[in-house]
């Protein structure tokens, strides 16, 4: 099979997880390789994600690392043989790949739960919050890659909440609510569609107020995905050079209980909701 010009995100973690599996066997690479029949160089390839691997050589290695989490090993096989090509596609070689990751990442998830401290997350912005957000990027972006940001954001909004989609939840800070990205009618329209998506089903909006005792989690944004199973849990950050995605266990384990401190010193749904109401009346 030819390598991969550019493997996603998740066909790297599948490689990535079928590495950790053999370490933990204590095998190496040529190892492997031997029990596939293939030379170490195209066993690095399977397990860089830049050469893909069929479901009988992964319940085959699963068996040899003596594996015994069936779970993990049904999901690494649905992982292999998953041939989605989903609405994100349209936007390879227009957008870093990593917008398509984000999307890919959303649609396999069992929950999304995402914290936003710095503006409201992206499934919840209206258009043109989110047109306000990319616009100030410096130096500025062309304006067929900003609209084609803003089309991405509003497809994975359109996906929210919707049928067979994962419970999304949404923690936001009150100063994320007041900050105005772009002017006044901006800012009352994103609270108006705050309130509207709040009462979607599988939809969840919390709010901090900046009054709430004990929160010291300004810079605690993230988006965090679950997988099939917890192992295949996935944390999306922003960084200044782009997306960070963490899969290591120790820092899902950290981000998981930093997402349940923050959700701790939120409001309950609906008195979120009340909240957000007396917010936009303010404007």
């Amino acid at each position: 099979m030819p390598a991969r010009n550019q493997p996603t995100f998740r066909q790297v973690r599948l490689g990535a997880e079928l590495r950790k599996l053999r370490e933990a066997a204590g095998l190496s690479s040529r190892d492997a390789a031997g029990l596939l029949g293939v030379n170490p160089a195209q066993m690095s390839q399977f397990e860089a994600g830049n050469s893909g691997i069929n479901e009988e050589r992964v319940r085959r290695l699963a068996a040899h690392y003596a594996c015994a989490d069936a779970e993990l090993i049904e999901a690494l096989v649905d992982m292999a043989n998953d041939r989605t090509r989903g609405w994100w596609e349209a936007y390879r070689g227009v957008l870093p790949p990593s917008f398509l990751d984000l999307a890919e990442l959303e649609h396999h998830a069992t929950f999304v739960q995402e914290i936003g401290t710095t503006h409201v997350t992206g499934p919840l912005q209206t258009e043109d919050y989110a047109r306000a957000v990319f616009a100030y990027w410096r130096p500025e972006l062309p304006t067929s890659e900003l609209e084609a940001r803003v089309a991405h954001r509003m497809h994975r909004k359109a996906v929210l909440g919707g049928e067979g989609a994962a419970p999304y939840t949404a923690v936001l800070h009150e100063s994320v609510l007041r900050t105005r990205v772009a002017d006044r009618v901006v800012a009352r329209r994103q609270l108006d569609e705050l309130l509207v998506q709040s009462e979607r089903p599988g939809i969840t909006v919390r709010v901090i107020p900046f009054d709430v005792d004990g929160f010291a989690g300004a810079s605690a944004a993230l988006l965090y995905a679950g997988g099939r199973v917890p192992v295949l849990d996935t944390v999306q950050k922003d960084t200044p050079s782009g997306s960070a995605f963490v899969d290591a266990a120790a820092q899902l384990q950290s981000m998981r209980t930093l997402f349940r401190k923050v959700e701790s010193a939120s409001l309950e749904p609906a008195l979120s909701r009340d909240f957000i109401h007396r917010l936009a009346k303010e404007l």
